[in-house]
């Protein structure tokens, strides 16, 4: 039995774009509408549900006449507001059937890198679910560029999960889920079916994208895991064609591989550090640094600075690195990145007399930084 869906008040639901797609041949309004039957379902148990679907820029393929993923940014981006149409309409009109509304949120990480838009974007989905609609969650493809995008949906999935501190999230794929090897080319690869979320051994069986679809393999899952395990949320990656696989894991059914998180919820604020994708620096540390943070639990001091990597201002979010370049912790900065540069090796004594002034004795505090 899998009690950790059927435990759980608040899920996240990813759906891959060859499910939504019928593997690119359009949008699959049959298997949309069971979704939709499930999650109504689901609500009935008295579950919260968010949906995060993936689809925009297949459809918009079909429709726009492309017979393979474009790699032109403009040309996804003109996929994406195309697709994006058909895409709300047939999940509106398939939970409506149920007299459940729907609501588009279309996001990118910046959303979530800025604090006030972070707040924003949680308040908003909180709001939706306490008014009784499920949100219909896509990266906002139309104006995404390198810098700014998830990258895939399963990445967005475990952010949702972990902005609005989700217990589980579902992750439906056109496979069955974690195998221990390629089943294409082994015939002796087997289920995973039980798993600990942030496991490197079941990173190392994850292959590449199974799909020229999407943009995530099986790799991609077993990482979201792993960040959506950060806020405790347990994650089920599941084939989204097995008949009423939602009602099923609800009902506490083991299907596909269970993922389960290992540590408890972070503050809200420490898990918006946690889940920036890109940070505005970073600064390197020194041995001794590197020790007093991870082990031991301590604020960074600017004595235990090496070297400062980029531009940020005082309050940014940076990324706090060991000199072989591992990332150690990020937190919020004290100092902008000149005044870091200038105060750098120096005890934290002498900030003042070097800056002219003290915005803290330490670079980062703390209660302001999480380890990674």
């Amino acid at each position: 039995m899998n009690s950790l869906i059927q435990k759980s008040s608040r899920i996240i639901i990813k759906v891959g774009s060859s499910l939504v797609t019928n593997d690119g041949r359009g949008l699959d309004h049959a298997a949309i509408a069971r979704w939709a039957s499930q999650i109504s379902a689901l609500r009935a148990l008295g579950k919260e549900v968010v949906l995060v679907s993936s689809g925009a820029v297949a459809e918009g393929m079909l429709r726009l006449g492309f017979d393979k993923r474009p790699t032109d940014i403009h040309e996804l981006q003109a996929c994406a507001a195309v697709g994006q149409m058909g895409l709300a309409q047939i999940y509106e009109t398939s939970f409506r059937a149920h007299s459940i509304g729907t609501a588009q949120v279309l996001l990118t990480h910046a959303d979530l890198a800025d604090r006030e838009r972070y707040l924003n974007a949680r308040s908003t989905l909180t709001t939706l679910l306490r008014l009784g609609v499920v949100p219909i969650i896509n990266e906002n493809d139309t104006v995404v560029t390198d810098e700014i995008k998830f990258g895939d949906n399963d990445t967005l999935g475990a952010l949702v999960a972990n902005l609005i501190e989700a217990d589980a999230l579902i992750i439906l794929t056109d496979q069955r889920g974690l195998f221990s090897a390629d089943p294409r080319k082994d015939p002796a690869a087997y289920l995973i079916t039980h798993g600990r979320a942030g496991d490197p051994a079941l990173e190392a069986m994850a292959g590449g994208a199974g799909s020229s679809l999407g943009r995530g393999g099986m790799l991609t899952k077993i990482l979201a895991a792993k960040r959506a395990a950060k806020s405790g949320a347990h994650t089920v990656i599941a084939f989204g064609r097995e008949a009423d696989v939602l009602t099923r894991l609800a009902g506490g059914e083991s299907i596909g591989t269970e993922l389960a998180a290992q540590t408890g919820h972070l503050t809200a604020r420490k898990q918006w550090m946690a889940d920036h994708l890109h940070t505005a620096g970073q600064v390197v540390l020194d041995a001794g640094a590197v020790q007093k943070l991870a082990k031991e639990g301590k604020s960074l001091l600017p004595i235990g600075v090496i070297e400062v990597h980029g531009e940020f201002g005082r309050g940014a979010v940076i990324t706090c690195v060991s000199e072989d370049g591992h990332a150690i912790a990020r937190g919020i900065s004290n100092y902008t990145s000149a005044e870091t540069r200038r105060i750098k090796r120096k005890p934290s004594a002498e900030i003042e007399a070097i800056l002219g002034y003290v915005e803290g004795h330490e670079l980062i505090h703390r209660d302001n930084m999480v380890l990674l």
